[in-house]
């Protein structure tokens, strides 16, 4: 990893790479949404990231081996962003994150159901996700990109979401 470095502190490090606004938001939408292409990423975000800045953020993060980038065989001009395995071992570490935000932040239902079910899950469901995108990002990078990788964690904590919104929907 090439890293500029005030410290060896692991924290610090950790912070000249994960940081800024965007890095781990476009990393969540990789892990938890399957957003591989520029255009999703983008576009479904619900933090409404710039063109120029998620392009600089990828960059980046490609710089420092959080993700990798292969074109992708269905459309000339189009790239494939995947994980590599230090940011999909950054699962526990998102998981936990999502749980302090619930707990001390105003989060709303239908963003927190995933971070709840991964709090509850543990170890032993972060593990199972992590062994899922590896699957997805790395053994299978297109197959994975198609949808045609599934992750049963991944179909679980998006059901939940969705479960979530149509009660929401329900009640307004």
């Amino acid at each position: 990893m090439n890293i500029e470095k005030r410290s060896g502190c692991p924290i610090n490090l950790s912070l000249e790479i994960m940081g800024d606004k965007w890095s781990l938001i476009i990393i969540r939408d990789m892990m938890f949404g399957n957003r591989r292409h520029f255009r999703d990423l983008l576009t479904h975000s619900q933090e409404k990231i710039a063109s120029n800045i998620l392009a600089a953020r990828l960059k980046h993060l490609l710089s420092v081996g959080l993700i990798s980038k292969q074109d992708d065989p269905s459309h000339s001009q189009k790239a494939i962003y995947s994980l590599t395995e230090p940011a999909i071992q950054l699962v526990p570490l998102l998981a936990m994150m999502g749980g302090w935000g619930r707990k001390h932040l105003p989060v709303t239902p239908e963003l927190s159901i995933r971070a709840e079910l991964l709090e509850n899950g543990g170890p032993v469901m972060w593990e199972k996700f992590m062994s899922e995108l590896r699957d997805i990002h790395i053994k299978d990078p297109i197959g994975g990109a198609s949808g045609k990788v599934v992750s049963p964690v991944l179909i679980d904590l998006t059901a939940a979401y969705r479960q979530v919104c149509a009660t929401m929907a329900e009640t307004d």
